[in-house]
Protein backbone atom coordinates (compact mmCIF):
# COMPACT_ATOMS: atom_id res chain seq x y z
CA UNK A 1 0.00 0.00 0.00
CA UNK A 2 1.36 3.42 -0.93
CA UNK A 3 2.28 5.95 1.74
CA UNK A 4 -0.46 8.46 2.63
CA UNK A 5 0.00 11.84 0.95
CA UNK A 6 -0.09 15.14 2.82
CA UNK A 7 -0.28 18.59 1.24
CA UNK A 8 1.92 21.12 3.04
CA UNK A 9 0.48 24.63 2.54
CA UNK A 10 2.61 27.75 3.07
CA UNK A 11 5.44 25.23 3.21
CA UNK A 12 8.42 27.58 3.42
CA UNK A 13 11.72 25.72 3.51
CA UNK A 14 10.22 22.51 4.85
CA UNK A 15 10.40 22.19 8.64
CA UNK A 16 6.86 20.85 8.96
CA UNK A 17 7.33 18.73 5.85
CA UNK A 18 10.34 16.89 7.26
CA UNK A 19 8.43 15.90 10.39
CA UNK A 20 5.55 14.48 8.37
CA UNK A 21 8.04 12.68 6.12
CA UNK A 22 9.70 11.08 9.13
CA UNK A 23 6.27 10.02 10.40
CA UNK A 24 5.67 8.16 7.10
CA UNK A 25 3.91 10.58 4.74
CA UNK A 26 4.64 11.42 1.13
CA UNK A 27 4.76 15.22 1.21
CA UNK A 28 3.94 17.85 -1.43
CA UNK A 29 4.51 21.52 -0.58
CA UNK A 30 2.86 24.69 -1.85
CA UNK A 31 4.31 28.19 -1.48
CA UNK A 32 4.47 31.40 -3.51
CA UNK A 33 8.13 32.08 -2.63
CA UNK A 34 10.48 30.47 -5.17
CA UNK A 35 13.49 31.12 -2.93
CA UNK A 36 11.99 29.02 -0.16
CA UNK A 37 11.09 26.25 -2.57
CA UNK A 38 14.72 25.98 -3.70
CA UNK A 39 15.44 24.74 -0.16
CA UNK A 40 12.33 22.59 0.15
CA UNK A 41 13.39 18.93 0.35
CA UNK A 42 10.33 17.36 -1.30
CA UNK A 43 8.05 17.78 -4.31
CA UNK A 44 6.62 21.30 -4.43
CA UNK A 45 4.22 23.55 -6.29
CA UNK A 46 5.03 27.23 -6.85
CA UNK A 47 1.63 28.90 -6.52
CA UNK A 48 -0.62 31.02 -4.36
CA UNK A 49 -2.10 28.74 -1.69
CA UNK A 50 -5.64 30.10 -1.93
CA UNK A 51 -5.63 29.54 -5.70
CA UNK A 52 -4.56 25.92 -5.19
CA UNK A 53 -6.96 24.94 -2.43
CA UNK A 54 -9.98 26.39 -4.18
CA UNK A 55 -9.43 24.30 -7.33
CA UNK A 56 -12.37 21.87 -7.50
CA UNK A 57 -11.36 18.42 -6.33
CA UNK A 58 -7.67 19.22 -5.89
CA UNK A 59 -7.52 18.52 -2.16
CA UNK A 60 -9.24 15.15 -2.65
CA UNK A 61 -5.96 13.88 -4.08
CA UNK A 62 -4.45 13.95 -0.59
CA UNK A 63 -5.06 11.99 2.59
CA UNK A 64 -4.42 15.02 4.81
CA UNK A 65 -3.48 18.70 4.67
CA UNK A 66 -1.20 20.78 6.86
CA UNK A 67 -1.44 24.59 6.67
CA UNK A 68 0.78 27.23 8.26
CA UNK A 69 -0.79 30.57 7.23
CA UNK A 70 1.42 33.64 7.72
CA UNK A 71 1.66 34.34 11.44
CA UNK A 72 2.67 38.02 11.45
CA UNK A 73 -0.92 39.24 11.85
CA UNK A 74 -1.14 37.41 15.20
CA UNK A 75 2.44 37.62 16.48
CA UNK A 76 3.30 39.52 19.67
CA UNK A 77 5.46 41.77 17.47
CA UNK A 78 2.48 42.97 15.40
CA UNK A 79 2.22 46.18 17.45
CA UNK A 80 5.87 47.11 16.86
CA UNK A 81 5.42 48.06 13.21
CA UNK A 82 2.85 49.46 10.78
CA UNK A 83 3.16 46.79 8.08
CA UNK A 84 -0.16 45.15 7.19
CA UNK A 85 -0.03 41.36 7.12
CA UNK A 86 -2.69 39.00 5.74
CA UNK A 87 -5.14 37.31 8.10
CA UNK A 88 -5.77 34.04 6.28
CA UNK A 89 -6.71 31.51 8.95
CA UNK A 90 -10.47 31.79 8.44
CA UNK A 91 -10.24 31.55 4.63
CA UNK A 92 -7.92 28.55 4.82
CA UNK A 93 -10.10 26.79 7.39
CA UNK A 94 -13.21 27.32 5.26
CA UNK A 95 -11.61 25.80 2.17
CA UNK A 96 -10.18 22.85 4.06
CA UNK A 97 -13.43 22.18 5.89
CA UNK A 98 -15.34 22.21 2.61
CA UNK A 99 -12.96 19.61 1.18
CA UNK A 100 -13.66 17.06 3.90
CA UNK A 101 -9.96 16.10 4.01
CA UNK A 102 -8.43 15.83 7.51
CA UNK A 103 -6.31 18.86 8.25
CA UNK A 104 -4.01 20.51 10.76
CA UNK A 105 -3.67 24.30 10.90
CA UNK A 106 -0.61 25.70 12.68
CA UNK A 107 0.09 29.17 13.99
CA UNK A 108 1.49 31.23 16.84
CA UNK A 109 -0.18 31.88 20.21
CA UNK A 110 -2.75 34.59 19.69
CA UNK A 111 -3.93 33.23 16.34
CA UNK A 112 -7.68 32.49 16.04
CA UNK A 113 -7.42 28.69 16.09
CA UNK A 114 -10.20 26.48 17.45
CA UNK A 115 -9.38 24.36 20.53
CA UNK A 116 -5.70 24.19 19.59
CA UNK A 117 -2.97 22.02 21.02
CA UNK A 118 0.14 23.88 22.16
CA UNK A 119 3.54 22.33 21.51
CA UNK A 120 6.85 23.54 22.93
CA UNK A 121 10.47 22.69 22.24
CA UNK A 122 10.86 21.58 25.85
CA UNK A 123 8.42 18.72 25.20
CA UNK A 124 10.92 17.29 22.71
CA UNK A 125 14.12 18.22 24.55
CA UNK A 126 15.23 20.55 21.76
CA UNK A 127 18.57 21.77 23.10
CA UNK A 128 22.03 22.65 21.82
CA UNK A 129 25.40 23.90 23.04
CA UNK A 130 26.21 27.47 22.02
CA UNK A 131 29.59 28.23 20.42
CA UNK A 132 31.05 28.89 23.91
CA UNK A 133 29.62 25.63 25.27
CA UNK A 134 26.75 27.32 27.12
CA UNK A 135 23.58 25.19 27.01
CA UNK A 136 20.62 26.60 25.09
CA UNK A 137 17.01 25.48 24.88
CA UNK A 138 14.26 26.06 22.33
CA UNK A 139 10.72 27.00 23.36
CA UNK A 140 9.01 28.03 20.12
CA UNK A 141 5.39 27.70 21.27
CA UNK A 142 3.08 26.84 18.38
CA UNK A 143 -0.64 26.07 18.23
CA UNK A 144 -2.22 23.26 16.19
CA UNK A 145 -5.89 22.96 15.29
CA UNK A 146 -7.25 19.67 13.98
CA UNK A 147 -10.38 19.04 11.96
CA UNK A 148 -11.47 15.48 12.55
CA UNK A 149 -9.60 13.98 15.46
CA UNK A 150 -8.46 14.98 18.92
CA UNK A 151 -4.74 15.72 19.00
CA UNK A 152 -3.11 13.90 21.89
CA UNK A 153 -1.36 16.37 24.18
CA UNK A 154 2.37 16.47 24.45
CA UNK A 155 4.26 16.59 27.71
CA UNK A 156 3.88 19.71 29.88
CA UNK A 157 6.21 22.60 29.08
CA UNK A 158 9.41 22.40 31.11
CA UNK A 159 10.88 25.91 31.02
CA UNK A 160 14.15 25.65 32.93
CA UNK A 161 14.87 29.32 33.66
CA UNK A 162 18.50 28.47 34.45
CA UNK A 163 19.11 27.70 30.75
CA UNK A 164 19.19 30.46 28.13
CA UNK A 165 16.54 30.33 25.40
CA UNK A 166 18.00 30.22 21.90
CA UNK A 167 15.07 31.52 19.96
CA UNK A 168 16.25 31.50 16.33
CA UNK A 169 14.19 34.67 16.01
CA UNK A 170 13.67 36.68 12.87
CA UNK A 171 15.35 39.96 13.77
CA UNK A 172 16.71 38.66 17.09
CA UNK A 173 20.06 39.74 18.47
CA UNK A 174 23.14 37.60 17.83
CA UNK A 175 24.78 39.18 20.91
CA UNK A 176 23.72 37.29 24.03
CA UNK A 177 24.35 40.15 26.45
CA UNK A 178 22.44 42.60 24.23
CA UNK A 179 19.57 40.11 23.96
CA UNK A 180 19.42 39.57 27.74
CA UNK A 181 19.98 43.08 29.08
CA UNK A 182 18.73 45.39 26.30
CA UNK A 183 16.13 43.40 24.38
CA UNK A 184 15.26 41.18 27.36
CA UNK A 185 14.89 38.25 25.00
CA UNK A 186 15.30 37.44 21.33
CA UNK A 187 18.70 35.74 21.30
CA UNK A 188 19.60 34.16 17.95
CA UNK A 189 22.70 31.95 18.11
CA UNK A 190 25.06 31.16 15.24
CA UNK A 191 23.49 29.26 12.36
CA UNK A 192 25.01 25.82 13.14
CA UNK A 193 23.65 26.12 16.70
CA UNK A 194 20.26 27.26 15.41
CA UNK A 195 20.17 24.24 13.09
CA UNK A 196 20.69 21.91 16.03
CA UNK A 197 18.00 23.65 18.09
CA UNK A 198 15.39 23.41 15.32
CA UNK A 199 16.54 20.01 14.06
CA UNK A 200 17.05 21.11 10.43
CA UNK A 201 20.34 21.57 8.59
CA UNK A 202 19.24 22.50 5.06
CA UNK A 203 17.59 25.89 5.61
CA UNK A 204 18.68 29.51 5.50
CA UNK A 205 18.66 31.39 8.81
CA UNK A 206 15.45 33.10 7.65
CA UNK A 207 13.90 29.70 6.98
CA UNK A 208 14.90 28.48 10.43
CA UNK A 209 13.36 31.58 12.01
CA UNK A 210 10.02 30.84 10.33
CA UNK A 211 10.10 27.07 10.72
CA UNK A 212 8.22 24.56 12.78
CA UNK A 213 10.69 22.09 14.31
CA UNK A 214 10.25 18.75 12.52
CA UNK A 215 9.82 17.06 15.91
CA UNK A 216 6.44 18.78 16.27
CA UNK A 217 4.96 17.45 13.05
CA UNK A 218 6.54 14.03 13.43
CA UNK A 219 4.57 13.81 16.69
CA UNK A 220 1.38 15.03 15.01
CA UNK A 221 1.98 12.98 11.86
CA UNK A 222 2.00 9.74 13.82
CA UNK A 223 -1.47 10.60 15.12
CA UNK A 224 -2.67 11.54 11.64
CA UNK A 225 -1.43 8.22 10.28
CA UNK A 226 -3.34 6.34 12.96
CA UNK A 227 -6.50 8.23 12.00
CA UNK A 228 -6.00 7.54 8.29
CA UNK A 229 -5.35 3.84 8.96
CA UNK A 230 -8.61 3.61 10.92
CA UNK A 231 -10.51 5.29 8.07
CA UNK A 232 -8.95 3.00 5.45
CA UNK A 233 -9.89 -0.05 7.50
CA UNK A 234 -13.49 1.06 8.02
Amino acid sequence: MSAPRILDLFCGEGGAAMGYHRAGFEVVGVDNDPRALRRYPFESIHADVLDVITQPGFLKGFDAVHASPPCQAYSITRHTHTVEHPDLVADVRAALTASGVPYVIENVPGAPLVDPLLLCGSMFNLTAADVDGRPLRLQRHRLFESSSFLLAPGLPCRHDRRIQVGGVYSGGSADLQHAKHVRHGGYTPAKPVAETLIGADWMTLHGLAQSIPPAYTEFLGAQLLDQISLERAA
